[in-house]
């Protein structure tokens, strides 16, 4: 059997549908479909001039191997023309329909994963619907508690907490929320990363981990209970660390993720080690998803001057999880 991928281009004034047009290009052992407009994505491919041929399907079950050259494309309309660069608040319907389709059919097993392109917050937004980030959509359109995980070589990072104020993470650092996480990361890392054993990092939330409580008290009251439980259920976790001094090699070594307690307490420093080769894993989902690691770069659309390199990542590491989960072959 072989796997089957969904890709959707995600906001379709950005450069979604340029590096979906790029990738097309590239060999894949696995059917690649993506769910956009298909008029889109021949216009776009006129713009910069990429040899490459939208076949529109009727059913997914019409999909065959990727060609290199060729993209699959399951259509959704757009509802209004695009102009390359300019986000329109019409169009942030389409963009979340893109991703109903695409839960749909994986949650039929019709298909085996999803591949998200980036999308804009706030137009979305501006649109009238509220919208904090694909991983929360998700979360919402599958009744699930996710994780956002990023990996770029060796260095897995996830979030205890994502899009929050920085005024806000404090109080979102609970017992309840911190053994939800790490339960997940752990069981994740075992299933989808076939880790017997994983190897977790804790970051404190304070700097230097609050310093014995003299800078927080958030280590000693919440985070080292949650540890000290979980250690004796079984899972390998050390911390909390002070964040400064987690990241450096003589503890990174021998594991194999950091849980960071906020947004940008982790993701600077995975974005600095992997930009442009960087995969949004989210765990937690009834589905395996990955995403690019970066925006929707609408000053970029349609100039040729992009890389792919994080969506050529994002599609390996949703088909190697694919096979570990569902024991593929192809």
């Amino acid at each position: 059997m072989q796997t089957t991928l969904l890709l959707t281009a995600g906001e379709p004034a950005g450069i979604g549908p340029d590096i979906s047009l790029m990738q097309a290009a590239q060999p894949l052992d696995a059917r690649l479909v993506c769910i956009a407009d298909a008029q889109l994505l021949r216009e776009r491919a006129a713009q910069l001039n990429l040899p490459v041929h939208i076949n529109p399907l009727q059913n997914i079950e019409d999909a065959g191997l990727h060609q290199p050259g060729t993209l699959d494309v399951l259509p959704v309309q757009l509802a209004e023309p695009v102009e390359t660069g300019r986000l329109d608040p019409a169009n942030a319907s389409y963009v979340l329909q893109c991703l109903d389709l695409a839960v749909q059919l994986i949650s039929a097993q019709a298909a085996h994963a999803l591949v998200t392109g980036p999308v804009h917050k706030g137009v979305i937004n501006d649109a009238g619907i509220a919208f904090t980030g694909h991983t929360e959509y998700l979360a919402q359109l599958t009744d699930s508690d996710p994780v956002m995980m990023l990996a770029a070589d060796q260095l897995r990072v996830a979030l205890a907490t994502t899009h929050l104020p920085l005024s806000q993470v404090s109080a979102a650092i609970t017992r309840p929320l911190l053994s939800r996480v790490i339960g997940i990361l752990h069981r994740d890392l075992v299933v989808k990363f076939a880790i017997s054993q994983p190897k977790i990092l804790v970051a404190g939330l304070n700097p230097h981990a609050g310093e014995g409580g003299h800078l927080g008290r958030e280590e000693i009251e919440i985070i080292e209970p949650v540890l000290n439980d979980l250690r004796n259920q079984g899972m390998k976790l050390i911390g909390p660390l002070p964040a400064d001094t987690l990241f450096t090699p003589r503890y990174l070594q021998d594991a194999d993720a950091v849980l960071a307690m906020y947004h940008d307490q982790g993701l600077p420093v995975l974005k600095h080690v992997g930009f442009g080769a960087a995969v949004n894993i989210t765990l937690g989902l009834p589905i395996i998803r990955t995403s690019v690691d970066h925006g929707t770069a609408t000053d970029l659309a349609g100039t040729g001057r992009v890389e792919s390199g994080s969506l050529s990542a994002a599609i390996e590491q949703a088909l190697l999880i694919s096979k570990k989960c569902f024991n593929l072959q192809h």
